[in-house]
């Protein structure tokens, strides 16, 4: 049996907003998460987030080596990259490459929270195709 995984459970989207977190004391806030500090995760991040309808992040941020993938999850929001506006909710994935500005907010008018994850990632190019795995179409299911 492999020891190298790790299992957190999330909850329910509507508990999400009740998690207080941040990367350092100073810029934590209720509705974060972040999971990369609770799981053992060497290449990738991510947090958790719901910000409430009319909360914003209230400042901008770029990366210089980390890209960003938001992948939202429900309510409806606005996400500012750059010098343009775009419109989130359900199912819209984002992502935000290195030296590229980002802001997000919640739409004053969304019928719930603005809950998504962020995932961030760093390092090296991915391949097109996965080609480190290895596959075995003879092990049977475990279930």
């Amino acid at each position: 049996m492999s020891d190298d995984y790790d299992i957190v459970e999330l909850g329910a989207l509507d508990a999400w907003r009740d998690h207080f977190g941040g990367f350092r004391p100073e810029s934590s806030r209720d509705g974060r998460r972040v999971i990369d500090h609770e799981l053992t995760m060497q290449y990738i991040g991510m947090t958790a987030n719901a910000f409430k309808p009319g909360e914003e992040a209230g400042y901008w941020h770029a990366h210089s080596s980390i890209e960003e993938a938001y992948v939202f999850l429900a309510g409806r929001g606005q996400m500012g990259i750059d010098d343009e506006v775009v419109d989130v909710g359900p199912g819209s994935v984002v992502r935000v490459g290195q030296g590229v500005w980002r802001t997000w907010r919640c739409m004053p008018d969304s019928p719930e929270q603005l809950r998504w994850l962020c995932i961030r990632a760093g390092g090296g190019e991915l391949p097109h195709l996965p080609d480190d795995s290895t596959r075995d179409n003879d092990r049977p299911s475990p279930w």
